[in-house]
């Protein structure tokens, strides 16, 4: 008890030491042992390192997670060494969306076809998204990461050690110049000897972590170059998914109005009404205007009225034009069956 006792006085001596030397040198009264060009250009160069490291790392944080609540989650997760539950991207989720409402609108439709085709795709993306948030957590932010929590912790420590070695070093050389006895100059100048091989010996294990920037920006760049591959493939994929749906949209009929963007769907065009005073056509009774055709059906097709003829998907049928209906429909033969139909449900053959 008597041991720590006198430990402890001695350690509060020191820190009253220290502490009056720094505000001496804070006012301009006291002299300060200056640390030479190269060790003051590695510290701020230790220091730049650590500021746009934690900028790099939360903004990828973003990038990588941009919903903030999630990320909080993750890292409360995180420092509980606990596994976080399962959380789908939010292009997964849109694509679990699609293909319901796809089910549910009908596979056969169109619509309801294209949504489960889009679904799927979006489903595809959110899985490349989650490979490359995986990648680029292990290969990038995780050395990030460990930099900040190990490498550059370890230089501040050593860091904040040499700066009290200083402190200690500068106020025993303000004791000696105070000191006029014989005896207590020769007792100063043995203070400042111990105190200057500690402030040396301390000065050179800082100076080496210090240079060891240099390793570490290698690191970085390594990582960061992995970084790029992970973030080239995921896009890669991407572009290949998109590409790949755009094939099928391709298949999907659509109509469009002028000048318009939207894609609506099929409008059905009344047959004309006979002139005043004549019996009104049937569509049995319509004459080709042009040669006949064969057609293959592409999607299934309910007739919206008598003048119109019902289709199944894949099925041949003879086609030829007829004055009034427009470009957007074609009348159709199949056996004794005539009507109407939408070019867009169509495959003309040769």
């Amino acid at each position: 008890m008597d041991f720590n006792m006198k430990k402890l006085a001695s350690d509060a001596g020191t820190f009253f030491t220290r502490a009056v030397q720094f505000t001496e040198e804070k006012l301009g009264g006291a002299e300060r042992t200056e640390l030479d060009a190269h060790f003051e250009n590695l510290m701020t160069r230790a220091d730049s390192t650590k500021n746009w490291t934690e900028k790099i790392m939360r903004q990828t944080e973003v990038v990588l997670q941009p919903n903030p609540t999630a990320r909080v989650e993750e890292f409360v997760y995180e420092k509980l060494e606990k596994k976080g539950p399962a959380r789908q991207r939010t292009v997964e989720l849109l694509g679990q969306y699609m293909t319901d409402a796809g089910n549910d609108f009908g596979a056969g439709t169109p619509y309801g076809g294209a949504l489960i085709k889009v679904g799927e795709s979006q489903k595809l993306l959110g899985l490349a998204e989650k490979e490359f948030v995986q990648a680029s957590t292990i290969n990038f932010l995780t050395p990030l990461r460990n930099f900040l929590e190990g490498d550059y912790k370890a230089m501040a420590k050593e860091r904040k050690l040499l700066q009290n070695k200083r402190l200690d070093l500068d106020a025993s050389k303000t004791r000696l110049r105070k000191a006029k006895a014989a005896e207590a100059r020769a007792s100063g100048e043995q203070e400042v000897r111990v105190a200057q091989a500690e402030f040396d010996r301390q000065a050179e294990i800082t100076r080496l972590l210090l240079e060891g920037i240099s390793t570490t920006h290698a690191n970085h760049l390594r990582c960061l170059n992995e970084f790029v591959e992970a973030q080239m493939t995921y896009y890669a994929q991407c572009y290949q998914y998109m590409v790949d749906l755009q094939k099928q949209m391709g298949s999907f009929p659509t109509t469009f109005l002028p000048n318009s963007s939207a894609p609506l769907p099929p409008v059905t065009v009344p047959i004309p009404a006979a002139p005043p005073g004549a019996s009104e056509l049937t569509a049995a009774e319509l004459q080709p205007a042009s040669g006949t055709r064969r057609a293959r059906v592409l999607y299934d097709y309910d007739a919206g009225d008598s003048s119109e003829l019902s289709l199944l998907a894949d099925e041949m049928i003879t086609v030829y034009s007829v004055p009034g209906l427009g470009s957007d429909w074609l009348m159709s033969e199949r056996g004794t069956q005539k009507g109407k139909v939408p070019v867009a449900y169509l495959e003309l053959l040769k």
